[in-house]
């Protein structure tokens, strides 16, 4: 059974954290599921723009606002993911004590530094 990231906020812009994320994932030979709000192509993996009924989500590494995630808390949770990793700018107290009481570790951590320090 393989474990997933879900790159959550994913942009096709590569200037963006969630595009290099991707990239670096991929190449760190991680499996990778990712959405966004623009369907495309990122380091050939498909950006989904409907919410996918996902298994085997371990990781979520946001990419949203705190006020964006409000429509999206149900749906993470219902992922039942291991972790989820709030970026720089996606710090959210009251999604961390939704996921808490959902059993559900949550990080305030930068997903490109755990990856090139080995911590991820």
């Amino acid at each position: 059974m393989k474990n997933y990231t879900l790159v959550f906020g994913a942009s096709l812009k590569e200037d963006r954290y969630s595009n290099r994320v991707i990239k670096k994932l991929r190449e760190n030979k991680q499996e990778v599921v990712a959405f966004g709000l623009r369907e495309g192509i990122v380091f050939n993996l498909s950006i989904a723009t409907e919410l996918i009924n996902y298994e085997h989500i371990d990781t979520v590494s946001l990419y949203l606002s705190p006020k964006r995630q409000e429509a999206y808390y149900k749906y993470i949770i219902s992922l039942k993911p291991r972790r989820i990793i709030f970026n720089p700018g996606t710090e959210n107290n009251t999604f961390v004590k939704l996921l808490e009481e959902n059993n559900i570790e949550s990080d305030v951590a930068c997903t490109l530094v755990l990856l090139a320090t080995n911590q991820y």
